[in-house]
């Protein structure tokens, strides 16, 4: 590999990481007027807690600007890898993985106080496997409308995406990615996991009394 080729690459995955860092949740509730999101709610930047927090519309900005910075990365080393007649999976799914390391643990926040991930890998699978994300997504929201919480059916897309990832590009590079991925997704849910298995995790839509 060419001295260029390798810069190019390091480039990429710090590219990758920078974007991923991106707290959009925390700058969309800040510049809507209602200061640190962090200091509310669950404490969380992502969209579930911006939504509690400060409404629909900022959670679905939060939501678009997670995902978006997922697909990016992704979209990008897929072009270089295209651009020298290439179709390794390995570059495109590490890309992946800096990304969502990157919004895990934000430079720009310290490393700590960031988001879940679900979003941003989201976004890097609709790229790397979007029929393994479309049928994710299905299941998220299968999960979270029979559940009534965003945090089951964010646990059961997750679990599902290295099996769907491996169905639907017959890689072990971008399967074992999910794997990690979804690992590091599940470890960012263990306290609501442990609501859950208490029946404390809030819910996302509250039953009209009688």
């Amino acid at each position: 590999m060419e001295i260029f080729d390798i810069v190019i690459k390091l480039g990429t995955f710090l590219l990758a990481y920078m974007l991923g860092s991106i707290p959009w949740g925390l700058i969309i509730a800040r510049g809507l007027g209602h200061g640190d999101i962090r200091l509310h709610g669950s404490g969380n930047i992502g969209a579930t807690n911006v939504r509690r927090v400060a409404g629909t519309w900022p959670a679905i900005l939060t939501l678009l600007g997670d995902v978006t910075k997922g697909v990016i990365p992704i979209w990008i080393a897929i072009t270089l890898s295209a651009s020298k007649g290439t179709a390794n999976t390995v570059y495109p799914s590490l890309v992946g993985l800096f990304t969502v390391t990157g919004h895990l643990f934000p430079v720009y926040l310290k490393f700590k106080g960031c988001g879940k991930g679900v979003a941003t890998a989201a976004g890097c699978f609709l790229v790397l496997a979007p029929l393994a994300c479309f049928v994710a997504i299905v299941v998220f929201f299968i999960g979270a409308c029979f559940a009534n919480r965003i945090s089951v059916g964010s646990l059961l897309a997750s679990a599902f995406l290295p099996i769907g990832v491996w169905l639907d590009t017959h890689s072990l590079e971008p399967a074992l990615i999910a794997f990690i991925i979804s690992s590091l997704i599940f470890l960012r849910h263990k306290d609501n996991i442990k609501r859950i298995l208490a029946g404390t995790e809030p819910v996302f839509r509250e039953k009209k009394p009688p």
